[in-house]
């Protein structure tokens, strides 16, 4: 997560005595990756490290549900954030993290109470906006088959640059915006073969698009202003969430078919749901790490490069995917889109 360990480590470690001095610590940490670039190399520490999380949690979800035939996404989802509360709440109990910018870890009480209430209903607005985002999402796929999906989806890009404008009034350069442009034009190419009109699905759709891009938005703007860091405002989030979540699983029976599921003590589901529980962690940390050191957008094309890289190694490692040009021709504009808006953020452009 960090190019240097004793600068920038993942979990502080250590800590000033001071907030000036914790400042100062942190500013001279997020050194620029060279000279004239837009992007700290802690900044991009952090986007890489959510590519990474991100292809392997998907690995790992993939083996449970299908390889071991686990009947519900959603109990996984609710397991990931009880065990990030549970592993957030052993390392503020002892001192290994903090939840706020600039508080001393020599200095701070661990029985005292973890975060204000005060500060839990500012970071209210990004539990609410995980929730839309999740239930959006999950009905997103219904209605429209997965090329398309996976089109329409990769089109949140210009949605999260519009909601950045409105809610931040966030503005981008002319070759950041045409990179942006190639990454959609390269969505509607790769899934041009597809273009089968269903009014609900692309609504729904696109109400994923627009949840997305103001989950991602709201972490930026609410992570800037809480004065909590990023497991902060996992630990906020996760305490909003888990409560709504365990009786969504509940309320659909999901619940009910995880007690009934024959291999839940068995060694080796038991191992992929470990890790997966704990990469969803260290995923959760990187994305609001990554929003709120670089950008919401920065985040987005992230997602995009993650999903390249997932489909590339797919098809190294499972094939099955049938040649289709308009496709290639699709991903590689994807990619080239992706690469140009990482080129333009490095250099400052």
């Amino acid at each position: 997560m960090a190019s240097d360990s004793s600068k920038t480590p993942i979990l502080p470690l250590s800590s000033s005595s001071s907030k000036d001095e914790e400042k100062e610590r942190l500013l001279k940490s997020d050194e620029r990756l060279f000279k004239g670039s837009a992007m700290t190399k802690r900044g991009a520490n952090a986007a890489i490290s959510y590519m990474t999380c991100a292809v392997l949690l998907i690995l790992f979800n993939k083996a449970a549900l299908s390889s071991y035939h686990f009947p519900s996404a959603n109990v996984i989802t609710l397991f990931q954030m009880i065990s990030s509360c549970s592993f957030l709440y052993v390392l503020r109990r002892w001192n290994v993290i903090t939840f706020t910018v600039g508080e001393s870890l020599t200095t701070s009480d661990s029985n005292s109470r973890f975060i204000s209430l005060k500060t839990m209903i500012h970071t209210l607005p990004v539990a609410v906006t995980y929730l839309l985002y999740m239930l959006a999402t999950v009905e997103s796929i219904r209605g429209v088959n997965v090329p398309m999906y996976t089109t329409l989806r990769r089109t949140t890009v210009a949605f999260t640059m519009i909601v950045e404008y409105v809610l931040t009034g966030q503005k981008y350069t002319p070759p950041v915006v045409g990179s942006v442009g190639l990454i959609v034009l390269g969505a509607f190419i790769a899934g041009a073969r597809d273009l089968s009109f269903d009014f609900y699905g692309y609504g729904v759709v696109f109400l994923a698009n627009i949840t997305t891009a103001v989950y991602l938005a709201t972490i930026a703007r609410i992570g800037k202003s809480s004065g909590l860091n990023s497991f902060g405002l996992m630990w906020c989030n996760g305490i909003w969430c888990g409560p709504f979540l365990l009786f969504w699983t509940f309320l659909r029976g999901d619940l009910g078919m995880t007690i009934n599921f024959p291999s839940l003590f068995s060694p080796g589901f038991m191992v992929v749901l470990l890790l997966s529980c704990i990469l969803a962690f260290f995923l959760n940390y990187s994305i609001f790490l990554n929003t709120t050191l670089n950008s919401a957008l920065t985040q987005t094309i992230c997602g995009n490069l993650k999903d390249l890289f997932t489909i590339g190694l797919g098809w190294v490692l499972f094939g099955g995917l049938p040649f289709d040009f308009l496709n290639v021709v699709g991903q590689f504009l994807g990619f080239l889109g992706s690469g140009l808006y990482a080129y333009y953020k490095l250099v400052g452009k």
